[in-house]
């Protein structure tokens, strides 16, 4: 008896925390395909399928210009970071200089940082440069990441020695041992960092907003914020530009979700 109320009691706290965690997506497609008559009576007529506010956002926003904003920094700053994240990684694990550890050490001791405190003497960097209000502003601050270069470093750190040794018995050069072996046998977890990053980025708010002044250049985050203005809470338009801004995330994930689950596991077995 004691162990089925047990039970009954783990299956209410599962089920609470799968509506609270689905509860928000659900009304968010809900209201998103509900015609904006049926949200604005009182009180709301939820489940009468329309249209009419993909609509209105495609026409009246720039809602087009603002994703091909928002994929062309993830994408840029995603195949930045797996270069360089994978290059810097490969030299903490199998380069051998002076200060090597230490240097990993303060890379590490970057991540207890908060990014707000650093986000002044940035934009007055980017200022200084001629780089605020245009792309470059979001895509060169986040070209590397210290928490993905450890993470790479530690997935490469399980690759045996002996085969860059053995390599470079044969005569290869740095950079074709890491081109040729650990490039390709740390796909993985590149592939599962490559996704963090890329959802990271599509989603950032905060950076954007604070360097991205004219409306050509918003991303799809900061641009939806201003909905709110123009069209005076339009519960409706905002979650159909919500539901348009979650759809590429979901394609990411499914399409290399194969990936990261593979990068997971290995990393779980070494």
């Amino acid at each position: 008896m004691k162990c089925r109320v047990v039970n009954y009691t783990v299956m209410a706290l599962l089920f609470a925390g799968l509506a609270l965690t689905a509860g928000p997506l659900v009304w968010m497609l809900v209201t998103a395909f509900t015609s904006p008559e049926a949200i604005s009576a009182r009180p709301p007529r939820y489940g009468e399928f329309s249209l009419e506010n993909f609509r209105v956002l495609l026409a009246t926003g720039n809602i087009l210009r603002w994703t091909i904003n928002s994929f062309l920094v993830s994408a840029a700053i995603t195949i930045a970071q797996t270069i360089f994240n994978a290059l810097a990684a490969f030299g903490f694990s199998v380069g051998r200089f002076k200060g090597r550890e230490g240097i990993f050490m303060i890379m590490l001791a970057a991540m207890m940082v908060p990014g707000q405190i650093v986000m002044l003497p940035l934009f007055l960097f980017m200022a200084k440069w001629g780089l605020i209000d245009s792309l470059w502003s979001v895509i060169l601050p986040a070209m590397a990441a210290p928490f993905g270069i450890y993470m790479v470093r530690q997935y490469m750190d399980s690759i045996p020695l002996q085969m860059s040794q053995a390599a470079q018995i044969d005569g290869a050069s740095e950079f074709q041992i890491f081109s040729k072996i650990y490039f390709p046998l740390s796909q993985p977890i590149l592939a599962t960092s490559g996704i963090f990053t890329f959802i990271t980025q599509w989603n950032a708010f905060l950076w954007p907003l604070i360097t991205l002044n004219s409306e050509k250049y918003y991303t799809l985050t900061v641009g939806l914020s201003t909905l709110q203005d123009q069209q005076m809470m339009d519960y409706g338009l905002l979650m159909a530009g919500a539901t348009m801004a979650a759809l590429p995330m979901v394609a990411v994930f499914m399409f290399f979700s194969r990936y990261m689950l593979e990068g997971m596991r290995k990393g779980a077995l070494q």
